[in-house]
This record gives C-alpha cells, sequence and structure tokens, in this order.
C-alpha cells in the first residue's frame, strides 16, 4: 500500500487525482438534484423560485457573475499553487534508457489503456474520431427539449445515461487505471502490491474464430470475424427498433430513421469497448475480426 500511496502523491499525480474526485463530487450533486427534483414534481410539489417552469433566472448578471468569481479564485488558487510548488521535472531525456513504464500524458492515458484490448488504428484513431464525430452529433440527434434549465433525470434519463456512462465511466476510469495501477510493463498492479519491474504474466489470447479450430488469418476466419460484428451493429439496431416500431413510441417518431441509426451506431459503437474489455480479461479474446488492413 505504502507504493500506491507514493505514486499518489507523485507531484504528476497529485493533480489528476484531485480533478477525478472534483469530477465525481459534482456530478453526484448534479444526480442528486436531478432526482430531487424528479421526486418534487411526482408529488404535484413546485421546486424551488427559478429551477422549473415559468420563473426564470438570468444568465446576465446572476450566472455570469458567478463564473466570473469562480474563474478569479481558481486563477488565484493555481497561481499560489504554482509559486509554492515545485514543477515536477524529471531528469534530462537519455535516447538510450526507456522508463518503465512508459506513460503518454495523462489525458492520454485513456487511449494508451484501450491499446490493451485493441488494435492500435482503432484504438488511436477510430475511437478518438468516432468520439468527436458523436460529440458533433448531439445537437442534431438530440429531439427531447425538455431538461433546458432544470435539473431532471426522468426526462432524459437515456442522454444522461449514456454520456454518464461514457464520460465518468468509460474515460475517467480508464485514465485512473492508466494513471494508478499500470506499472512496469504495463501489467495492472493492485494498491497492494508493490511494482516488480521483473514480474512477468504469461498470457494466450486468441481470436475470435481460433476457438473454432480456424485460422483467423484465412479468408473463412475474416468472413466469419466480419459477421460476426456486423451482426452485433445489425441486431443492436434492429431489435431495440422493432420493440419501439411494435409499442409505437414516441420518441422513435420523433427521431426518424436517420436520427436512429445514428444514435444506435454511436451508442453501440461505445458499448462495444467494455464488451471487448470483459471478452479480453475474462475469456483471453484478442481480436474478433481479422483483416490485412485492421483488426476488431
Amino acid at each position: 500500500m505504502s507504493n500506491f500511496l507514493e505514486i499518489l502523491f507523485l507531484k504528476d499525480n497529485e493533480v489528476i487525482a484531485i480533478c477525478s474526485i472534483i469530477v465525481y463530487f459534482f456530478a453526484a450533486i448534479a444526480f442528486y438534484e436531478a432526482f430531487k427534483y424528479d421526486r418534487m414534481r411526482s408529488k404535484g410539489e413546485r421546486p424551488p423560485e427559478g429551477s422549473l417552469g415559468d420563473d426564470k433566472i438570468l444568465t446576465w448578471p446572476y450566472l455570469v457573475r458567478k463564473e466570473f468569481l469562480v474563474a478569479i479564485f481558481l486563477m488565484a488558487g493555481l497561481l499560489v499553487w504554482g509559486i509554492v510548488t515545485d514543477a515536477p521535472l524529471e531528469e534530462i531525456a537519455n535516447p538510450s534508457v526507456t522508463p518503465n513504464p512508459s506513460k503518454a500524458p495523462w489525458y492520454f492515458l485513456g487511449l494508451q489503456e484501450m491499446l490493451v484490448y485493441f488494435d492500435p488504428w482503432i484504438a488511436g484513431v477510430t475511437f478518438p474520431t468516432l468520439i468527436i464525430l458523436g460529440l458533433i452529433a448531439i445537437p442534431y440527434v438530440d429531439v427531447n427539449p425538455k431538461g433546458n434549465g432544470y435539473y431532471t433525470f426522468r426526462e432524459r434519463w437515456f442522454a444522461i445515461s449514456v454520456f454518464s456512462f461514457g464520460y465518468l465511466f468509460l474515460w475517467i476510469i480508464l485514465i485512473v487505471v492508466g494513471v494508478f495501477l499500470r506499472g512496469p510493463g504495463w501489467l495492472v498492479f493492485w494498491p497492494w502490491e508493490e511494482w516488480n519491474p521483473h514480474r512477468i504474466v504469461a498470457e494466450t489470447n486468441y481470436d475470435f474464430t481460433q476457438f473454432m479450430g480456424i485460422d483467423s488469418t484465412s479468408l473463412l476466419g475474416s468472413v466469419i470475424g466480419g459477421s460476426a460484428v456486423f451482426l452485433y451493429y445489425f441486431l443492436g439496431m434492429a431489435i431495440p427498433y422493432a420493440i419501439m416500431k411494435a409499442n409505437k413510441s414516441e420518441t422513435l417518431q420523433k427521431l426518424g430513421f436517420i436520427r436512429y441509426v445514428t444514435v444506435a451506431f454511436f451508442f453501440w459503437s461505445m458499448i462495444g469497448l467494455p464488451i471487448k474489455m470483459f471478452l479480453r480479461l475474462v475469456f483471453h479474446l484478442k481480436y474478433i475480426w481479422v483483416t490485412p488492413w485492421f483488426n476488431i
């Protein structure tokens, strides 16, 4: 445990730990307020003035004034911190000595952690591109006008759940794992374990078609792997669509077919990350679809 505490209080990692705590703290407050207002509305009670309905609080000057004050205190705090704390500079880089573990900057550690489970082309190019495109698409696919200017979870449960899972669980957790749990050889060391640079873990990973006795690099293996990926997306889109269509879902009618396919594609792409992590950790599955150009 002493090794974990030493890593936790490194100059580089102090900010990451503080930021992680702050993110989850304010996320918890937002969920608390949302659930509180949802309970009040379900009982027919009127939320506090300015939180819902026709009572509104103007952005200027009330919100802008608070944001300005917070920015001043934040800048002052960072200035004092920068003066009293030495910069965490290391020794001059030596091209003949590679640090172990060799880690990217903290904001890229989520991508570096995904390299364990995905092909570099997928983890380093495809997923970041999908994240950017998904954020761009949100204003065009979000047809729910509720939740603007007040806290609520019940009226926007799907959007809030998807975003919270993708950001608070997938992205932040991957960064935390990369910073505090990945040690020499990029192996996982639990907080009570010492970082042993001589530790070796022998793992035998298999491609999806190898479980069937088929060479994953063969044409048949590539066809089976591609079919599995296609069925994953097709069934993930078709089954919910059929259920919503049968129930005459108002949400589906508002979305339309194009918006629905867009939302479903980004959603199942995001869910594919924890699924692939589970398959790798439990079944030692390396790739599902192997091609000469990329691997999934």
